[in-house]
């Protein structure tokens, strides 16, 4: 097998996706950040209907995957028997603080980034940095020394799949489809019955996006799976950061792409699926951008619109890394795989994300 080969067809394919996806999220203002917002200042719920549905295609799909034997759950990234409930709390709070403060999340950022938004380039330097940090630097050691210490081992897979299957006596696969069924399909349900949801805007994105979550986790688990290495006779998958099946996210990998730029000359430094992700979501979102005459140059607005998306930038790098994932990173590919540390995750980045609001409100009101 041409290994070189294989694995430039996953970075191709991954390319490809990430490209839809900065392109839907340009056109349908797909937005986590943004639909917390809605919901809360003007009790629009549109956007976070669209996310809810997004999250329950990609848990269908993946699993549907799983059932198929297309992708092993065992072998994901977010597959571990140590529920780090700890680091996801802790780190997604500050990442739900952060993306407010820097005004959309990782995968907002590189859509931003593609409709001219220049605060979002200054976001996704900082961002890169203290995620680095955070992955190998100053950070790193008091994270592993302090919340990754924290940690509850069920000696199996922590996540919904293992424990319904526990319950059913089914097998892992068939429990995991029978939760994403229930679990994911109240989700698309909820969003279908939103008064006037129905448009091509919204499904696009809640099909669109959930559908792209579900395919990059074909193209790392089945595509670029080796159950033999032929140099190194080892289990491999081509072309990721972490040695696993991975999804999109976008925390580590904007460290990684900025990592390989600075070390370009370094041939031990290569493309992973993540790193060609991340320029895949800023081109898809330019090339929308420009075709619909909606790019527009913008910068800050004074110093403390600076400061507040340095701040921003800086707690979403460390709380990304912390909880392992993003809004997307743990929010949907994570979310997917029932992954019982991603639940924790997504529920302290909503929380992080309403203090945040507060917090807004409250210098408002101050001045």
């Amino acid at each position: 097998m041409d290994i070189a080969s294989a694995a430039s067809k996953v970075l191709a394919l991954a390319f490809a996706f990430s490209f839809l996806f900065g392109a839907i999220a340009q056109r349908t203002h797909f937005c986590t950040m943004g639909a917390v917002s809605d919901a809360v200042t003007m009790g629009d719920y549109t956007r976070l209907r669209q996310w809810a549905m997004a999250a329950g295609v990609a848990m269908l799909g993946f699993w549907l995957l799983a059932y198929a034997g297309l992708v092993d759950p065992a072998k994901t990234l977010y597959a571990s028997s140590r529920w780090i409930w700890l680091s996801a709390l802790v780190g997604g709070s500050l990442f739900g603080f952060g993306m407010v403060l820097a005004s959309g999340c990782g995968s907002k950022t590189l859509v931003r980034i593609g409709g001219g938004n220049l605060k979002s380039v200054v976001v996704f330097v900082v961002l890169a940095i203290s995620a680095f940090a955070t992955l190998k630097g100053i950070t790193a050691v008091a994270r592993v020394a302090t919340v990754d210490r924290v940690a509850v081992d069920f000696g199996a897979n922590a996540s919904l799949s293992t424990a319904a299957a526990a319950l059913t006596g089914l097998q892992p696969a068939l429990g995991g489809l029978l939760v994403a069924v229930l679990l994911g399909g109240a989700l698309v349900a909820w969003a279908l019955r939103g008064p006037g949801f129905i448009t091509f805007d919204n499904l696009l994105a809640g099909l669109g996006i959930g559908a792209i979550i579900a395919a990059v986790w074909w193209t790392t688990g089945h595509v670029g799976y080796l159950a033999e290495h032929p140099e190194t006779l080892q289990e491999t998958f081509l072309a990721t950061n972490s040695g696993r099946a991975e999804a999109l996210s976008f925390v580590a990998p904007v460290a990684y792409t900025v990592d390989w730029l600075l070390f370009f000359s370094d041939k031990s430094k290569v493309l992973t699926v993540g790193i060609v992700s991340v320029v895949g979501v800023i081109a898809g979102s330019a090339a929308v951008a420009l075709a619909m005459r909606s790019f527009r140059w913008e910068g800050f607005g004074g110093t403390e619109d600076l400061a507040n998306h340095l701040v921003g930038a800086v707690l979403m790098g460390v709380g990304g890394v912390t909880a392992m994932g993003c809004t997307i990173g743990q929010g949907l590919s994570g979310l997917s795989t029932l992954s019982a540390t991603s639940f924790v995750a997504v529920g302290a980045i909503l929380l992080g994300a309403l203090g945040a609001f507060r917090y807004q409100m409250w210098r408002l009101e101050k001045s």
